[in-house]
């Protein structure tokens, strides 16, 4: 359990002032960053807590969990002389953690293989293996056009009241590496309802999924402070299994925005200097320490691939947090607040998404060779029928050509075939035959980004005749 130590006999009741969830303790002699400290008061209640700032001979103590009922004059602090650690063991597989790593399942206790501390052990860079092969979601509009690879770190952004939880539960069901190979899925959750904490648990259980994830759950009721330690003993545990026992691990971090207002709620108690927005100028080196956990390391068979899930105020996707999310990670998957009001699940907007390695994992002898092409054309299609729209509400439809039309029906079919499919759970083939049939609506001179051999080889109007139909 991450907040398990070793307390030492350094015991103060120097404390100066409490404010918030921070406790400023004064003459402390040898205290060292981010080591845990137990806090215990008049009334025998004891809380855990973190070393976050040094100076001089004062020490500033974030503590996981109320500060009610704590004085200056009568509470004790004892000093551990270790930080935040967490037990690891495989048999976390199948178990429900509350945000510091304790079962709150009810199950047997977890007797620790290795204890590591959840702050983690950077990659060396030397060692450090590029993220490849082709990772299957079953969800078209990724694993056709926004591939993920393993060892990638691909967020999603969502918005609020979008199914951005529905849908991580949806590739917690179905992620696999091409071949069949099923991933060790670790998945914490931070600042979450109880509501949704139970989809979750249910989503999980009736797929079957629950055995192979480990489940860090961290309630909107529960400490805030506790959400800072929250993604780190989750990846400590996907560290632990990808790089110990040769696992493929998905790690799902949701909600990484509720993560962002832990993080400037202690800056806010701190006094520190704000930066944009109000969030501390030090977030960006706070979520790279967090996201660039992710990775591959030769010589070793499992793999750390992250898919961090956060909540864009207002729809704004140069908000500070998916701003920051976005330089450091390898591009982002934009869920579209107009496509869900349309009913189309999941609603994700594939002109704004990007997934930078996605060469790395796709092509002949990974996936099939005509998949970078079927992306790249369906992607032109789709953006000038989304362009042809806006024209067509300036000057209206009249004024457009044949083939302008053509390409308002294909981007009418593309979201209602290829990127609808609701709880469809899809292989690669399926995608990209449903490209080929969406493609195969279009005069065959158009398809400029593909390849001679693969449209004579893929090219069938025939087989598109039940999409024209439909959009007749």
């Amino acid at each position: 359990m991450a907040e398990k130590v070793s307390l030492a006999t350094s015991e103060y009741r120097t404390i100066g002032e409490i404010a918030g969830p921070l406790v400023f303790v004064s003459k402390v002699k040898g205290a060292s960053y981010n080591e845990m400290v137990e806090i215990t008061s008049s009334d025998g209640a004891t809380r855990f807590g973190q070393v976050i700032e040094i100076a001089g001979e004062m020490a500033v103590v974030q503590v996981f969990g109320p500060t009610s009922g704590l004085d200056v004059l009568n509470t004790r602090v004892r000093f551990s002389g270790e930080v935040a650690k967490m037990d690891c063991s495989i048999n976390l597989l199948g178990r429900v953690l509350n945000g510091m790593g304790q079962p709150i399942d009810g199950g047997p206790e977890v007797f620790p293989e290795e204890v590591r501390e959840v702050s983690g052990s950077p990659i060396n860079p030397w060692r450090r293996d590029e993220p490849r092969d082709f990772i299957q979601t079953g969800i078209s509009a990724i694993d056709g056009l926004n591939t993920l690879v393993r060892g990638q770190k691909l967020p999603i952004f969502s918005g609020s009241g979008l199914p951005g939880n529905e849908l991580a539960a949806q590739i917690v069901r179905q992620a696999k590496i091409l071949g069949g190979e099923e991933f060790a899925i670790v998945f914490a959750a931070m600042g979450i309802t109880r509501r949704e904490a139970a989809f979750f648990e249910e989503s999980f259980a009736k797929s079957g999924a629950l055995e192979r994830v480990v489940f860090f759950m961290n309630l909107a009721d529960d400490p805030t402070v506790e959400r800072l330690l929250t993604p780190r003993c989750a990846l400590t545990v996907a560290e632990f299994l990808a790089f110990e026992h040769d696992m493929q691990v998905l790690v799902i971090l949701t909600d990484m925005t509720n993560y962002c207002e832990a993080l400037r709620e202690i800056s806010t108690a701190r006094e520190e200097v704000p930066g944009r927005r109000g969030y501390p100028g030090y977030m960006y080196t706070d979520l790279a320490s967090i996201y660039e956990r992710a990775g591959r390391i030769k010589g070793k068979t499992g793999s750390v691939t992250q898919v961090p899930i956060l909540a864009m105020p207002d729809d704004d996707i140069t908000h500070p947090i998916p701003d920051l999310t976005g330089y450091i990670t390898e591009g982002q998957i934009v869920l579209s607040r107009q496509l869900h009001r349309k009913g189309i699940y999941p609603p994700i907007d594939v002109l704004p998404c990007l997934s930078r390695l996605m060469n790395l994992g796709i092509g002949e002898g990974r996936t099939r060779a005509d998949h970078r092409g079927v992306a790249d054309q369906l992607y032109a299609f789709y953006a000038e029928g989304v362009d042809l729209r806006r024209l067509v509400a300036i000057v209206g439809e009249e004024a457009l050509t044949d083939l302008d039309r053509m390409y308002l029906k294909f981007a009418d079919a593309f979201e209602q075939n290829y990127q609808d499919q609701k709880d469809e759970n899809r292989d690669l083939d399926q995608t990209l035959e449903l490209g080929w049939k969406l493609l195969s609506m279009m005069p065959k001179e158009s398809l400029k980004r593909l390849k001679d051999s693969m449209i004579e080889q893929y090219y069938n109007p025939e087989g598109a005749e039940d999409i024209m139909a439909a959009q007749a």
